[in-house]
């Protein structure tokens, strides 16, 4: 199939109108691909494939033995959203930034909205993410989530949703420079043409934000990042960034605690270090503190932090706002701490603690989307609608055994974009991930991490579950 004979079906598709034409904004681009033949895609499509390859941009898949790095699949068609959709979708995400951040600050200090009986004290208590030892704890500029990656996706009729939040590390940045990078080589008189807004300032305003969190006596703030090293799924994006930042990147291995401050050690001795970009997760970060176990942390960290002596983004703790049932409850947290209803709305969520909720979700199963309150990355999930009898049984014996981690929602019917694959053109199911950063004031990246569901009529995008990404154009 050719992109001239491309229909949308009963999707919402991203370039084109229900009846095949294109939209007004995916003009231009439309105009581009018909000139090519199926070939020439292909080709344009293997080399900008071997240009990332050729750059190092990989990832890691845990449950995968057959070796160590894999090269994210990267479709050349790319995904188009108006200037003035954009605009209101970063609206949208200040508003949920804002609010979970004043959360964040109540739930590990006064816990006034327990108090006033808009969220249950024991679904804070039980969330996998809350960490008791962050009570009280007060970080630099009040701020706790310094980059956070939030999920969204179309549905049927071209409504916006917010499918999840990811606060504590959330990845995949790297792949939206890289992707821009390439089809920029790739297709440069569209990119001259179309007014396209960009998207390769966002280490210069990640580092800008991670320096508004040094301490105000310290004239020239050391940043550092910190990975857990070379085996994490995301190293390539710890290294990537700390290069494009121009700090270095660090393991605990490289990392002390001596006279009270955090120190790093280099061939000219100890250097203060004044900000932690960590991509550890919470309980990895200070073995005397949390997990005991853990090598990959430093022992001490979390003094040094409460005593202000440095600072880490994101803050410990974070993970509670990104639990899947607290994310039930945040229409209610928008309109608690701001007064104001949800921008973007949230995905219609029943959760299984609830009796009632519970028993609607274990009658219903072959209609709903399952997910467990603290998983990602496409793991814990069940599909009801693709799913067989047995796997059913088998998500409501493990609902009734553990309802508090359990939520489900509504299959909805997931934008298409059209995807390039051996034999033509089809349309491939997305979502889309902008990058928000919090620091002397909210910037989102425009555009985001689209990332797309390469097997036909597949719904899970994540690249562990072979999913790939496309680059994303917000056009002016």
């Amino acid at each position: 199939m050719e992109i001239n004979s491309y229909r949308p079906g009963e999707f919402y598709d991203e370039l084109f109108l229900p009846d095949g034409t294109p939209r007004s904004i995916a003009a231009t681009l439309i105009e581009k691909i018909s000139s090519l033949s199926l070939v020439e895609l292909q080709q344009q499509q293997q080399l900008a494939q071997s240009t990332l390859l050729r750059m190092g941009v990989t990832f890691n898949v845990y449950s995968d033995d057959r070796g160590t790095e894999k090269i994210l699949p990267f479709d050349i068609i790319p995904r188009t959203i108006c200037d003035r959709e954009w605009t209101q979708l970063e609206q949208g995400l200040k508003q949920r930034t804002h609010a979970l951040n004043l959360f964040l600050s109540d739930i590990y200090g006064d816990q006034k909205i327990v108090a006033d009986g808009v969220i249950p004290q024991e679904l804070i208590y039980s969330a996998s993410g809350f960490l008791k030892p962050c009570m009280g704890l007060k970080p630099p500029q009040g701020i706790w989530c310094h980059v956070t990656g939030t999920d969204l996706i179309r549905d049927r009729d071209g409504s916006w949703y917010v499918l999840e939040d990811n606060l504590r590390c959330p990845s995949g940045v790297s792949y939206v420079l890289e992707n821009r990078r390439v089809m920029k080589s790739t297709f440069p008189r569209l990119f001259e043409k179309m007014q396209i807004r960009p998207v390769e300032d966002y280490a210069s305003r990640l580092l800008e934000t991670l320096m508004y969190l040094a301490p105000e006596s310290t004239l020239d703030p050391t940043v550092v990042v910190l990975t857990p090293g070379i085996y994490n799924s995301a190293y390539f994006e710890h290294s990537f960034l700390a290069q494009q930042m121009g700090v270095q990147l660090v393991e605990s291995r490289d990392l002390t605690i001596a006279n009270g401050f955090l120190q790093m050690r280099t061939t000219k001795g100890l250097q203060q270090v004044d900000v932690v970009y960590r991509r550890i997760d919470d309980d990895f970060i200070d073995p005397l503190t949390f997990r005991t176990d853990s090598t990959l942390g430093v022992p001490g960290l979390m003094d040094v932090y409460r005593a202000g002596k440095v600072a880490i983004a994101n803050a410990p703790g974070t993970g509670v706002a990104d639990d899947k049932v607290v994310y039930a409850y945040l229409p209610a947290i928008v309109k608690y701490y701001l007064g104001e209803e949800q921008i973007i709305p949230n995905v219609p969520t029943y959760e299984c603690w609830d009796d009632p909720q519970r028993e609607y979700v274990l009658e219903n199963l072959d209609k709903l989307v399952v997910k467990a309150a603290g998983e990602s990355g496409g793991y814990g999930m069940l599909i009801g609608t693709r799913s067989t009898p047995e796997e059913r049984s088998e998500f409501a014996a493990k609902i009734v055994a553990n309802p508090r981690n359990y939520i489900a929602q509504p299959t909805l019917c997931l934008s298409r974009v059209p995807t390039l694959l051996p034999d033509g053109i089809d349309g491939r199911h997305v979502d889309l991930r902008p990058y928000i950063l919090n620091g002397r004031d909210i910037y989102i990246n425009p555009g985001g991490l689209t990332r797309v569901a390469l097997k036909k009529d597949s719904l899970v995008v994540n690249s562990s579950q072979g999913g790939g990404t496309k680059d994303t154009w917000v056009v002016r």
